[in-house]
């Protein structure tokens, strides 16, 4: 078996199929990227069991059929270090040998079986479909990914809800302290239905993804889900169990609105939340007519700050507590100029919508719970 391929075409898939493979395998196979060429297409996987991610190159120079199983950190390595040029691959069989030759150069290590690399699981006759463009399902991910949880005891927290009904998508996430729900209502689907993205694969996804009309197949069931995405398929087991009723803690009747920039808002909470007590990250809003004010202090060290910010406020005057960390990742993960925090009192949630919609299809809110000051 012999092909050749340019550095730095396979250096680009290899970097991106790297990234589902795990630093601690429990299997020595999953150390390596599986290499199978079938006519002249070259195939390579990586996986780490949960999740599997999949690309093809198309050559023109090939010889002979197989599969083998070469090493990731010493491919990887090896062709970060060499310059853009044709890299003839030839598979000794026989002495399970990998040889590598460029125009000034040869280098050789082993390889492992192929065969031995796990196979992609089956999916049931009772699947579904659904088709996102590559912004829809990019948007998703990147609006909700920073509010998944790390809880062991409640799995189901731990990934993105997606929620498929007839022409619309909804992406959930919460950690218990904040919530993102974000819809779009330009998805081709016809049936409902529903999954739990873990965390990895929509990591791996949002930094994979081309944002444009591209479409995205996805194929899903009640364990697994394969998206089909320009030269890549990312297989990825689903986080099993039911998701909460997120929407029974979307609080309705919020009386009080907050107008402000929203750039404005988050360079001047990063400035006080330095100053807050590290252990609590507590800011404290003061909120009143035509002035917002943003502050936090750290007793123990004899620290703190304060910045005010102009502001357009409808209802009665308040202090309130977040958690400045918390209140950066949200203002972060909205890309309007303006915000609108809506709040009934300091000892319920609020909620953070954008003054003003990106796209008409779109609708997202972002929920934050408050803290004791």
């Amino acid at each position: 078996m012999n092909f050749v391929v340019s550095s730095t075409d396979l250096l680009k898939h290899l970097r991106v199929v790297s990234k589902v493979v795990s630093s601690k395998n429990t299997l020595p196979i999953l150390d390596n990227f599986l290499f199978d060429l079938k006519g002249k297409t070259l195939t390579i996987t990586g996986s780490d069991l949960e999740t599997t991610l999949i690309t093809k190159i198309e050559l023109e120079n090939v010889d002979g059929e197989g599969n083998v199983a070469i090493e990731v950190n010493k491919l990887l390595n090896l062709l970060g270090l060499l310059p853009e040029l044709p890299l003839n691959f030839n598979i000794d069989s026989d002495k399970n040998i990998v040889n590598i030759t460029s125009e000034s150069g040869k280098y050789s290590f082993p390889f492992m079986d192929g065969d031995e690399f796990p196979k992609i699981p089956d999916f049931e006759a009772e699947s579904t479909i659904v088709k996102f463009t590559g912004n829809v399902l990019a948007s998703g991910i990147d609006k909700t990914l920073f509010a998944t949880a790390n809880d062991e005891l409640r799995p189901v927290m731990n990934g993105i809800f997606v929620e498929i009904e007839e022409g619309k998508a909804t992406f959930v996430s919460s950690d218990s302290h904040k919530l993102v729900r974000y819809i779009r209502t330009d998805v081709n689907s016809e049936a409902a239905s529903s999954f739990i993205l873990p965390k990895k694969p929509a990591s791996i996804l949002k930094n994979s993804l081309t944002k444009d009309d591209t479409l995205i197949e996805v194929r899903f069931d009640k364990k697994n889900a394969v998206f089909t995405y320009n030269e890549f398929t990312l297989v990825a087991r689903l986080v099993e169990g039911t998701y909460p009723n997120y929407n029974s803690v979307i609080p309705t009747d919020l009386p009080n609105r907050l107008l402000v920039d929203r750039l404005a808002f988050l360079n001047r909470l990063k400035l006080v939340t330095i100053l807050a007590n590290q252990a609590s990250f507590l800011v404290k809003l003061k909120i009143t007519p035509n002035k917002l004010f943003v502050s936090a202090q750290d007793v123990d060290f004899a620290s703190s700050g304060i910045e005010e910010i102009d502001s357009h406020y409808e209802g009665d005057e308040m202090e309130i507590g977040f958690k400045g960390t918390f209140l950066q990742d949200i203002l972060s993960n909205i890309s309007a100029s303006d915000i609108i925090l809506q709040l009934n009192d300091p000892s319920r949630a609020g909620i953070i919508v954008p003054n003003d919609k990106d796209n008409e299809h779109e609708d997202v809110l972002m929920l934050i719970m408050p803290m004791m000051l």
